[in-house]
């Protein structure tokens, strides 16, 4: 019987919330070992999460861990990240007042 994927809780900087998703090593066998994949590629090998995540690092040392990002604010319906002007106020609320 073949293993689930494994998806770990979301964590975050300033800027962006990550996760990363641990294949089992029948899935881990459809993916490209020298490049990042596209939204539609990971969707088709079989990981399902919200929109708007990004493949944004290879972990060489073990490639069944894939690695994803996506702006912080990214509407996870839609996968549209959020406007400039939603993102400028947010920046600004958190500037320390001079």
């Amino acid at each position: 019987m073949a293993r689930s994927v494994q998806y770990s809780e979301k964590y975050n900087d300033d800027s962006y919330e990550y996760r990363h998703v641990i294949l089992p090593p029948d899935m881990a066998k459809l993916c490209p070992k020298n490049r990042l994949m596209s939204e539609n590629e990971w969707r088709q090998i079989g990981v399902q999460q919200s929109r708007g995540w990004e493949h944004y690092a290879l972990h060489r040392p073990e490639p069944h861990i894939l690695l994803f990002r996506r702006l912080l604010g990214t509407d996870p319906v839609t996968g549209l990240p959020p406007s400039k002007s939603t993102s400028n106020v947010a920046i600004a609320h958190s500037l320390p007042a001079h």
